[in-house]
C-alpha cells in the first residue's frame, strides 16, 4: 500500500521540487498541498509546467487534518515556519520531514545565527538531523540538512576523521546557483544584476556554518572551526564545493584516494571521480547524486577537496525523499532514480 505524504510550502522551489520527484514515486501517494499564501488555487495554476500532471487545490495549512488523512509530512517552508506549525506533529509523535533549518541547531546556535527566537529545547532534542548517505533516518522528526552543508560535509566527511591535518586549516569556497536564494525576488537575484556575474554574499555569517562545524566536531572534536563563503553565480541550478585542507601527515595523493574510495564504497548516490579528475556542476544537475573529485599538492602539502550537488534534489527534496525512505523501512533510492540532465 502506498504511503500517503502531505507537502506544506507547496509553491516554493524545494515544495514544488518534492511534487516532481514523488509523482514518481512508486509507494508514495500525495494527498494534500498546503501553503500559506496561495490556498484555493490550483497547483498547475502556479506552475504550468505540472498541467496534467499535478492539478491539486492548494489547501489552507491545517496540521490536524494532516495527521488524519496521512501518514506523513513534508515542511518545505522558510525558516520561521515549522517552528511553530511543526509543534502539534511532534507532541503526536507524527513523522515529519523538514527542509527548514528550524531544527538544525540548538536555541542557542539558532538564536545567534537565524536572528530569531528558537522553538523550545525540548521540541529541538526530538529532532534527528539525517545526512541521508551518511546514516539512517529513525527518529520521526528529520531536520533535512541545507544544500551547502550537504555538499561540504560529504566532501570532508572521510577527511575529519583523520588525523592527517591541520584541523584549524579547512577553508572553504561555496558557489551556489540563484535557486538557492529561494523564490522571493531581491536585488542580486535580478537577471540584470546576476547575469555574467559573481555576488559573495553573507561573509562569515551564512547559516549553514554552525550546521556544518556541529557535525563535523561529531567526526572530529578537535576541528574548533572553518572558514566559509559563499558566492552567487549565473546558474539556476548547482552547488559547486572547494575545500582546501592543509595535511600535516606525509601521504601520497593514491594514499588519499584510497581512503575516499573505502569510505564511500557502497554508497549509492555519492560517485568518487576518478584519480586526477574533478567534478563539474553541470554533471549532477537534475540527480540526488554528490560528485566528489581530489587533488593534492605535494609541495604545499594542501589536499583540494571538489564536490558538486544539485541543490534542489540532493541539496533539498532529493535528500528529504531519501530520508523519507529509510524513515518508512524502504530501498532509499524510490524515486530518486534519475539521470543528470545534460547539457
Amino acid at each position: 500500500m502506498k504511503k500517503k505524504v502531505a507537502i506544506v510550502g507547496v509553491t516554493g522551489y524545494s515544495g514544488v521540487e518534492l511534487v516532481r520527484l514523488l509523482l514518481t514515486h512508486p509507494s508514495v501517494e500525495i494527498n494534500g498541498l498546503y501553503a500559506h499564501s496561495t490556498a484555493g488555487q490550483l497547483m498547475n495554476e502556479q506552475y504550468p509546467s505540472l498541467s496534467s500532471i499535478c492539478e491539486q487545490e492548494i489547501q489552507v495549512f491545517d496540521a490536524k487534518k494532516i495527521m488524519e488523512e496521512n501518514d506523513a509530512v513534508f515542511f518545505a517552508t522558510p525558516s520561521g515556519v515549522s517552528k511553530k506549525d511543526a509543534i502539534s506533529f511532534i507532541q503526536a509523535d507524527f513523522p515529519v520531514i523538514d527542509l527548514s533549518g528550524d531544527f538544525r541547531l540548538n536555541q542557542e546556535e539558532y538564536e545567534k545565527w537565524y536572528h530569531s527566537p528558537a522553538c523550545e529545547q525540548k521540541y529541538l532534542d526530538k529532532a534527528q538531523y539525517s545526512l541521508a548517505d551518511l546514516e539512517r533516518a529513525e527518529k520521526h522528526y528529520i531536520a533535512n540538512p541545507g544544500c551547502y552543508a550537504t555538499a561540504t560535509l560529504l566532501a570532508l566527511h572521510p577527511i575529519a576523521q583523520t588525523d592527517w591535518f591541520d584541523v584549524e586549516s579547512i577553508i572553504v569556497d561555496a558557489k551556489s546557483g540563484l535557486s538557492g536564494a529561494g523564490k522571493k525576488l531581491s536585488e542580486t537575484s535580478h537577471f540584470s544584476f546576476i547575469s555574467d556575474n559573481l555576488f559573495l554574499y553573507k561573509q562569515n555569517q551564512h547559516q549553514h556554518i554552525p550546521e556544518i562545524v556541529q557535525k563535523l566536531q561529531t567526526w572530529n572534536e578537535e576541528i574548533p572551526y572553518i572558514q566559509f563563503q559563499t558566492t552567487l553565480v549565473p546558474a539556476t541550478r548547482g552547488i559547486f564545493i572547494s575545500c582546501y585542507i592543509k595535511m600535516k601527515k606525509e601521504l601520497s595523493e593514491q594514499d588519499i584516494y584510497d581512503w575516499y574510495e573505502r569510505v564511500y564504497k557502497g554508497k549509492k548516490f555519492i560517485r568518487l571521480q576518478n584519480k586526477n579528475t574533478l567534478p563539474s556542476m553541470k554533471q549532477v544537475v537534475g540527480s540526488n547524486y554528490c560528485d566528489i573529485g581530489l587533488s593534492y599538492n605535494s609541495t604545499t602539502h594542501v589536499l583540494t577537496v571538489v564536490s558538486v550537488i544539485d541543490n534542489l534534489i540532493k541539496g533539498a527534496a532529493g535528500q528529504a525523499i531519501q530520508n523519507f525512505n529509510q524513515l518508512f523501512g524502504m530501498d532509499e533510492t524510490l524515486g530518486l532514480q534519475l539521470a543528470p540532465v545534460f547539457p
